[in-house]
């Protein structure tokens, strides 16, 4: 594990390839697991706000589950999150004509209708944030379902920490990146000379 300002991040981030394959696992990410996407609080009102615009890009189901319970829901955790449709895939998510599931939040970003792309606990997966301590722990969440992105990324060469360049600037901004680069180049270049 290293240190940067109030993160503590797993060594994995960077020794770990990744990238998402949806041709071939369907963004399974979407409709499985336990519970909804983790929401940070003011994500609430932010997708509150722009909820007409994401409706455009949602199933009946869906709209049906945010109109009878609203935009989030709880964990067993009591955590914040997204609500879920019959327990399995969450209220935001749509299917496409080839059966992958996309972010109906993500479409109407894409269609410049809002200008919120998704929850950063979405763009940052398969890293999870957990608060403790007065720190934010960055974890790698390593699922099944993610083994097609771990083979993609490590035949073209994506380590996890760069997959997730854009997400991680957009919660910890450009600094925070440009530390946790210049760790990976000082570990790569030590690895180099073992």
């Amino acid at each position: 594990m290293f240190l940067i300002d109030n993160t503590i991040i797993t060594e994995e981030l960077l020794t770990e390839f990744f990238c998402c394959d949806l041709a071939k696992c369907k963004g399974e990410c979407c409709v499985s697991g336990d519970a909804g996407a983790p929401l940070e609080e003011e994500e609430i009102g932010v997708i509150e706000y722009y909820l007409d615009q994401i409706k455009e890009y949602m199933s009946p189901e869906g709209i049906a589950v945010i109109e009878k319970e609203g935009v989030f829901d709880y964990d067993m955790s009591g955590q914040l999150v997204t609500p879920l449709i019959d327990g399995l895939e969450c209220a935001f998510a749509g299917f496409d004509e080839h059966g992958i599931s996309y972010c109906a939040i993500e479409k109407a970003w894409q269609a410049g209708k809002i200008n919120f792309r998704k929850p950063i606990s979405c763009h940052l997966y398969p890293i999870r944030l957990e608060q403790m301590s007065g720190f934010t722990h960055l974890h790698y969440h390593q699922w099944d379902i993610c083994i097609p992105a771990r083979l993609k990324g490590r035949k073209e060469g994506i380590p996890l920490y760069k997959f997730l360049k854009e997400a991680l600037i957009r919660k910890f901004g450009e600094k925070w990146y440009q530390q946790l680069e210049q760790i990976a180049e000082t570990k790569r270049v030590n690895q180099a000379n073992l």
